[in-house]
Formats: structure tokens, sequence, C-alpha cells
């Protein structure tokens, strides 16, 4: 049989990227935002591609989206084979030096500030063969502009394509500075009624949930504190602002330190808790179990243990 011939021409690689994006996402608005290029971008390398192979079409253009035509179809078939073909032996020869490969995580803004970001450096004495390209963001596992490798986000969710593993257990309790407490004690819960309350404004009723769980659900507080996002209440807790209801797996880097501690240790919210989802088709999943080994298995000591006052 002929071997192939050094001179055969190929198309255009860029194209034949966005024509499998938009095919598979039936759409060129969609193909654009997982690229990071825009709509006329898009279109203009799928007209290149129709143009050097010329008629028929490979798209029917509909009032919202695209629609493969029969030739777009019988395309796609061949293309996705081959472009997974190539990101494996791309994974297996890696993407990052000196014998490396680079992960790409997506994770929780508030967890890669207080978690992950100030552990990177213990991951990589742990894996020095793994290199984190790390990118937050809270958009739904499946609605993810781009590829990832590792997906971190609550759960337990069922996500089409997305294998889901429990990383960190999470539930929710009041932290405060040792110097708050020295300043104005919190003996018991009802001693909440002179302290200020830190609240996190998409989640308004935690505290109000917590103060009925421990019996206590017509307490006023001396004053309240809204604040924007979990890792600003968690601050403004260290500063000494006030009390804050904060994810415990968030808090034990601070704890451990000493600059939080929990008053009431045993009364808690339950939550949803951190979860990996990874690609079923990702050819880094070796690597993405490895992190998320790491993970799992980093030091988790009862909060009762190093936060009580």
């Amino acid at each position: 049989m002929k071997g192939p011939s050094k001179n055969r021409p190929l198309p255009p690689l860029n194209a034949i990227r966005a024509f499998e994006a938009a095919a598979r996402r039936s759409s060129f608005k969609d193909a654009a935002a997982e690229l990071g290029v825009t709509h006329g971008a898009i279109s203009r390398q799928v007209r290149l591609l129709e143009e050097w192979l010329g008629p028929p079409a490979l798209f029917r253009r509909l009032s919202h989206g695209v629609a493969l035509t029969p030739e777009g179809r019988a395309l796609l078939a061949e293309i996705q084979p081959a472009l997974e073909r190539i990101a494996r032996a791309a994974a297996v020869h890696g993407r990052g030096t000196s014998g490396t490969v680079v992960l790409r995580v997506n994770a929780l803004a508030t967890f890669s500030l207080r978690w992950l970001v100030p552990k990177l450096g213990r991951l990589r004495e742990a894996h020095p063969d793994i290199e984190i390209e790390l990118t937050t963001g809270g958009e739904p596992v499946d609605g993810l502009a781009g590829d990832y490798d590792l997906i971190i986000r609550g759960g337990p969710d069922a996500f089409h394509g997305f294998e889901a593993r429990l990383l960190l257990p999470e539930e929710r309790l009041p932290a405060c500075s040792p110097a708050l407490l020295r300043r104005q004690p919190l003996e018991e819960v009802g001693d909440l009624a002179r302290h200020t309350l830190l609240h996190v404004a998409s989640m308004p009723r935690l505290w109000r949930d917590w103060l009925a769980k421990a019996g206590h659900g017509s307490l006023e507080p001396a004053a309240t504190l809204m604040l924007d996002h979990f890792y600003l209440s968690i601050q403004a807790a260290v500063d000494g602002l006030g009390v804050a209801m904060a994810p415990s797996t968030l808090i034990e880097d601070d704890l451990r330190a000493g600059r939080l501690v929990t008053p009431f240790p045993d009364i808690s919210l339950p939550s949803r808790s951190y979860f990996a989802y990874t690609p079923l088709d990702s050819p880094l999943r070796a690597a993405s179990d490895r992190v998320c080994g790491w993970i799992e298995g980093f030091d988790s000591t009862p909060l009762t243990q190093i936060g009580a006052p």
C-alpha cells in the first residue's frame, strides 16, 4: 500500500479546531467562548475550511446556532479521533519542561485563595513532575469555556462525561480571633449577643440557621457586618472585626497558626463538600488522580482538636 505523501497538503489547523468546537457545540458563539476568541473569528475559520475543502458546505446556518450537513458530520467523525490521538501523544511526552506534565486546574476562587494556593509548594515537593496551571471560576462543570484536566467545585453533583470524587468534607461553624475572645469572652452561645456577626452576602441565612440549631433562634447580635465572599469574612474575623460563620476546610491553616479559634466546635452546619470532577476522556487522568490523592491525604486533624479556645 502506498504510504502518505510528504507533500500532502493539510487543511489550516486553526480552522480544524474551530470547526470541531462549533460542530460539537452546534454554535459558533459557544465555540468562540470555549476557545477564547470572537464569534467572528470562528465564522472566518469555518469559512476558510469550507473554501479549502470546496463545496458542499459543512454547516447549515440556522436562526439559533448551526447544524452539520452530512458532509460536516462525516468530517467531524474523522477529525475528533485524530485530535484525541494528538492530545494523548502530547500527554505521553508531557506539556511542561524537564519531563513534567502541566495539569490544567479550575477551582473555586475562595478555595484556591484560602486552601490550594498556600499549599502549592508542598504539592510540587510531593509531585515534582506535575506543574499546576490554576485558574479560578464558579461556572457549572459542564459549562466551562476551555478544557481542564481537573475541576474543583461543590458536590456531590453528576455531570455527563465527568467522574466525581470527594476531596474534602466541609461544615460551617463560628470562628473568631483569640484577641477578640480576650476582649469579649464567648463562654456560651448567648454571649454572641455582645458581638458583631460577620455575614456573607450570598448566604445570608447561615447565622440564622446556626443559631436555630444552637437553640438561640431569637438572639440579636450587637451588630452585623455583610461582606461579599467567604475569604473576606474570614479575613475580617482574623482581624478581630467580629465572629464569622466559616467553612471548616478554609480555616484549617488559620486554626493551626492560632489566627482563629472555634468557640463552639461541637455545633456546626452541614455543607456541600469539595469534589474533584475529572473528564473521563482526559489524557492526564493519572496525574489528576495523584493530585486528588494528595489533597485527600493532606493533614485533616479534626477542628475540635486544633481550634478550641
